[in-house]
């Protein structure tokens, strides 16, 4: 059985590789043109691939990565057919394309938590200063 997995893994490193190169070489459709696989996930007979795709722009809506997923399923045929040239494959992987969203949700914590050490900076800081009403 571990074979199994690491002919899995092995296989997944390799879409994911090669399906980098032909979305920024490859595909003519601006839709795509800020995506970037972060994963592959493989069923066990190879048969189906989940394909994780990020966004080099995590400071943009949700909404353009639509925009690039609905591009990468426009060329999900073209992706599949040069993938076979360059794999070696009996059956080439079904590709399903996912939005990654864990960088933007990355972002979106760290300005929540930066907001509130400022506020709790702020409020630090009026508690120390010296009344307002001349009484001390």
């Amino acid at each position: 059985m571990p074979r199994e997995f690491a002919r899995k893994h092995r296989v997944a490193e390799e879409i994911k590789r090669e399906l980098g190169v032909l979305i920024t070489t490859q595909v003519k459709d601006p839709r795509v043109r800020l995506a970037t696989i972060t994963d592959v996930d493989l069923s066990p007979d190879l048969k189906h691939a989940k394909v994780f795709v990020g966004a080099f722009d995590v400071t943009a809506s949700s909404e353009p990565a639509s925009e690039v997923l609905a591009g990468l399923r426009a060329a999900r045929g073209f992706l599949k057919r040069e993938l076979g040239k360059r794999l070696r494959l009996r059956t080439m992987p079904d590709l399903r394309f996912y939005e990654d969203a864990t960088e933007r949700e990355a972002q979106r914590l760290t300005r929540i938590i930066d907001d509130a050490v400022a506020e709790d900076t702020r409020h630090d800081v009026d508690e120390d200063a010296p009344p307002r009403d001349g009484s001390a």
